[in-house]
């Protein structure tokens, strides 16, 4: 496993159906060694805190391997690393494979995982296509936030280590499945719940869920 990309960014102002949104999804990658910190990375700021950031969304990380499909799928857009706004551009961890609650080391920084990624319209606007966001949630790329355990330095190339696995955990791709379908069984939002680490935000809705 491979950190291929760090990307960063700050917040900019864009004009967008007559009106300015301020973003900060316009990441870029970065060389050299940057510090990693309970709340960003060096570099990066996010632009609207109630919606993005805190610990539990400090970093969003995005599989490479999902470059391909969005390559097929939208033939004429220009697909830099970083282009779906995250932190970091990883080799090696799909969502289907990583779960909530899970820890990873790169360089001297180590994260645990939190949520996947819900997306707004601001990757809409990223891609200029007012149906990107319904692409992206039906594609279940979805990516994932982690929280930062320790603060330390990170840097393109580094190698991605497992340094805890979550046993009996739920699979990022599983909760983000569960999170869309407004049906799920409630032995699986039990679970959900329940998942170690999971970002308070998405507890606190799938518990309103079960006493539905």
């Amino acid at each position: 496993m491979k950190l291929i990309s760090l990307n960063t960014g700050r917040p900019r102002d864009v004009e967008v159906h007559g009106r300015t949104v301020r973003t900060s999804i316009w990441k870029s990658p970065r060389a050299g060694r940057l510090h990693v910190s309970t709340l960003n990375i060096a570099g990066d700021e996010q632009s609207d805190l109630a919606s993005h950031g805190g610990t539990y969304k400090a970093v969003y990380c995005y599989p490479s391997e999902h470059y391909e499909y969005w390559r097929r799928e939208l033939p004429e857009a220009d697909l830099p690393w970083g282009v779906f706004g995250e932190n970091l551009t990883t080799e090696g961890l799909l969502e289907t494979d990583v779960r909530i609650g899970d820890r990873l080391e790169i360089g001297s920084a180590e994260f645990l995982v939190t949520q996947p990624r819900q997306p707004c319209f601001k990757l809409g606007i990223r891609f200029g296509r007012d149906d990107m966001v319904t692409r992206f949630v039906a594609s279940g790329r979805s990516g994932f936030y982690v929280r930062v355990v320790r603060a330390g330095d990170i840097a393109s190339g580094d190698g991605i280590r497992l340094a805890e696995r979550a046993t009996g955990s739920i699979t990022v791709n599983e909760i983000f499945t569960l999170h869309f379908d407004g049906n799920g069984p409630h032995d699986r939002l039990r679970h959900a719940a329940g998942a170690p680490g999971l970002s308070p935000s998405w507890k606190d809705s799938f518990l309103k869920r079960l006493e539905r």
